[in-house]
């Protein structure tokens, strides 16, 4: 199965349990991209003493997961894109949802 999965929080909590959803559905076979969109952009920020965002984010990535950043939520943050995650586009997003068989949005 396509999932695409919609990361608009900045909930540490519930970042780090969707991309641990998106590692897991990967090792079942699917194939998975998130896309970070509005405060879901600042991911890669929301290590605290109890979730390690950003190690889950790696491992999804090491898992084969893609991650898409919202080019216009970065720039309002005064924010660029990483190596983890590339700036995209609202084309990308709209690929992602047209080509999933599921879409989640956390």
């Amino acid at each position: 199965m396509k999932v695409g999965i919609v990361i608009y929080s900045n909930d540490p909590e519930t970042v780090f349990n969707a991309f641990r959803l998106g590692s897991f559905s990967i090792q079942k076979g699917d194939s998975v991209k998130i896309f970070l969109f509005a405060k879901g952009v600042e991911s890669e920020t929301l290590d605290n003493d109890n979730f390690e965002v950003s190690r889950q984010m790696q491992d999804f990535i090491n898992t084969g997961g893609e991650i898409f950043a919202c080019g216009t939520c970065l720039k309002i943050r005064k924010s660029g894109s990483s190596d983890m995650c590339p700036v995209s586009t609202l084309e990308d997003l709209h690929a992602i949802i047209k080509h999933s068989d599921k879409v989640l949005t956390f």
